[in-house]
C-alpha cells in the first residue's frame, strides 16, 4: 500500500489532497474518507492509500494513518 502526506483537508466537506512519497498528487473525496472510518486528518499528518481505478485516472479509495 503507497504512504504519502496530507496536502490539503477540507473539515466541512471531509475532503483533501494527498502528496505520495513520488511527490504526485492525489485528490480524495468524501467517500473516501467515510470508508477510511477516519475521524480527520491534519495537514502533514502521513497516511497509507489504495488507488483503484485505471492508471490514467486512479482514484483514492482509502486512507489509513500510518502509526508508529
Amino acid at each position: 500500500m503507497p504512504q504519502g502526506t496530507i496536502k490539503t483537508f477540507d473539515t466541512e466537506h471531509s475532503t483533501g489532497v494527498l502528496l505520495d512519497d513520488g511527490l504526485k498528487e492525489h485528490p480524495f473525496d468524501r467517500e473516501a474518507f467515510v470508508a477510511s472510518g477516519l475521524r480527520e486528518l491534519r495537514i502533514g499528518q502521513r497516511v497509507r492509500f489504495e488507488l483503484q481505478g485505471d492508471a490514467d485516472a486512479p482514484r483514492v479509495s482509502h486512507l489509513n494513518i500510518v502509526s508508529l
